[in-house]
Order: C-alpha cells, then sequence, then structure tokens
C-alpha cells in the first residue's frame, strides 16, 4: 500500500509538498496574494533601479550627502501623463529639489532620466543648501523673451505619454495663467486636434516637434473616408 504523507501551509503562497513513496513533487499554490506581492517586487526593483540611474548621474564629491526617493504620482490633470515618475533629492544640508518624468516607473530609460535630470550646477547648489530652481523658469519681460523653434499658427506634435504624441496648432507662444507664480512661464499654448488646449513646458524635441509635412491631411482625408 502506498504511503502519502501531505503537508499543508496554512499561509498563502506557500509551497505544499507530497512525498509519495520516496519521490518529492512541490506544488506551488497560485493565488491572488502571490500575484500581488510578486507585482510589489516588480515594482521595487524598477524603482531601486532608478535610483542607482539617478545617483551615479550625482558627481561622487556631493553623492554621499544625498538622500533619493523615487515614487509614482497620479497626476490629476488631464492634460498630462496619467502617470509620472518622481524623484525627489534631499541633501544633508537642506536643499531639495525634485525631478518629474511625465511617464510610468517601468517606461523611464537612462537617456529619459539623463534629459530631466538637473545640471550638476544645480545639483552643488542644492548640496551646499542653496536654492536653484528646476526645471528652470524665465525671469523676464516679453521685449527680452528668447526666440523659440516654432511661432503661433504651426502645427505641431506634443508629447503626451511615454510614446504617445498628439498632433495641434500653436495658439501663443510664451504662455501663462495667472495662478501661476512669478516667472512662470510655457513656451508654448497648443490646441490639439482632439479639442484639448495644452502648454509644452519646454521648449524641446523630446516634448514638443514639428508636424510632418501631410501627415494633417492624411488624417482629415482618412476621418472623411471613415464617415
Amino acid at each position: 500500500m502506498t504511503s502519502i504523507c501531505l503537508a499543508w501551509s496554512r499561509r498563502f503562497g506557500e509551497i505544499a509538498t507530497i512525498h509519495v513513496q520516496y519521490k518529492v513533487f512541490k506544488i506551488i499554490m497560485f493565488l491572488p496574494n502571490n500575484k500581488a506581492d510578486e507585482e510589489k517586487k516588480v515594482k521595487r526593483s524598477i524603482l531601486d533601479r532608478i535610483e542607482l540611474w539617478s545617483l551615479d548621474l550625482i558627481e561622487e564629491e556631493i553623492r554621499d550627502a544625498v538622500q533619493l526617493a523615487i515614487q509614482e504620482v497620479i497626476c490629476g490633470d488631464p492634460n498630462c501623463a496619467p502617470i509620472d515618475t518622481i524623484v525627489t533629492i534631499v541633501f544633508n544640508s537642506g536643499g531639495r529639489g525634485m525631478v518629474g518624468l511625465p511617464m510610468e516607473s517601468k517606461d523611464v530609460t537612462v537617456a529619459d532620466l539623463k534629459e530631466f535630470f538637473p545640471t550638476t550646477e544645480v545639483l552643488r547648489k542644492w548640496h551646499k543648501g542653496e536654492e536653484a530652481e528646476w526645471p528652470p523658469n524665465p525671469e523676464f519681460e516679453d521685449a527680452e523673451m528668447p526666440t523659440l523653434r516654432f511661432n503661433a499658427g504651426q502645427r505641431v506634435q506634443c508629447r503626451v505619454g511615454p510614446t504617445e504624441w498628439h498632433s495641434g496648432i500653436i495658439l501663443q507662444t510664451w504662455y501663462r495663467e495667472t495662478s501661476w507664480p512669478a516667472g512662470a512661464w510655457a513656451p508654448y499654448k497648443v490646441k490639439l486636434d482632439d479639442g484639448r488646449k495644452i502648454f509644452a513646458p519646454g521648449d524641446m524635441e523630446q516634448i514638443i516637434k514639428l508636424e510632418p509635412l501631410g501627415e494633417h491631411f492624411i488624417k482629415r482625408e482618412s476621418a472623411a473616408t471613415d464617415a
């Protein structure tokens, strides 16, 4: 008669072991708690990876005096990415700042982090406990505004997610809202083809770019055909 010894765990996710004669078979119990725990581990490893990348971007002389916190935040503004990744930088001196990336942590690459990360000069000021704005906001009057790449009326594409771009037309250059702090400006205010009005926070190819020639007409013809 075959002897069977069954050891059953009371904790979810444990391994139940069945001994049949002299052979051992391990059965992994795939329960909801296991999946949730695994997802947390994956997310934690991704955030840890971004933290290591961030440390590498801080020069060695001031690296030991910094503490980093990486987290995801849900953006309540319908005009921004649904989830942003935030890197909070705090030095022992009390100097601090923040880096916002318009994408989920799983989509962040080293190149993305370098693109949005503060300059060495800014990091050194924070290390000394000094104030340094990042990203920088222009503090000048209209007459002193620097020249932008595009003008009002031009068709552009705006980045609204990690890999998502929407087409639209520039309504205004050097736009600001009354609720913004002094010196805060956005290079462009754009009306997207879906009707939304947004602003581009920087005049960079990674944020706003010229719409490929003829693409707008192709979309209009496609919409007319579908109708």
